[in-house]
């Protein structure tokens, strides 16, 4: 019995950390984009730097997903308190 409540407890934070990671990503991947598209009109002519900056900015944010994907992965799979 105890090993079923913390089954579903690693289940339960890996769902939320996976779920509050995809909010975050696309937040912040909209965040980039729309800052990038406010500068692209401001400044037509640094698209090419603005376009780099930005290709850059939206892989780093996307890497805090996939590490937050990872570690609910490990929680789920190498959690040393499920025997």
């Amino acid at each position: 019995m105890e090993n079923a409540i913390m089954v579903a407890a690693a289940l339960l934070g890996a769902g939320i950390t996976m779920g509050l990671a995809a909010i975050g990503a696309g937040l912040g991947d909209s965040l980039v984009a729309s800052k990038f598209i406010e500068g692209l009109t401001r400044q037509p002519e640094a698209k090419n730097v603005l376009f780099t900056n930005t290709l850059i900015s939206i892989g780093l944010v996307e890497s805090m997903a996939i590490i937050a994907t990872v570690i609910a992965l490990i929680m789920l799979f190498a959690n040393p308190l499920i025997k």
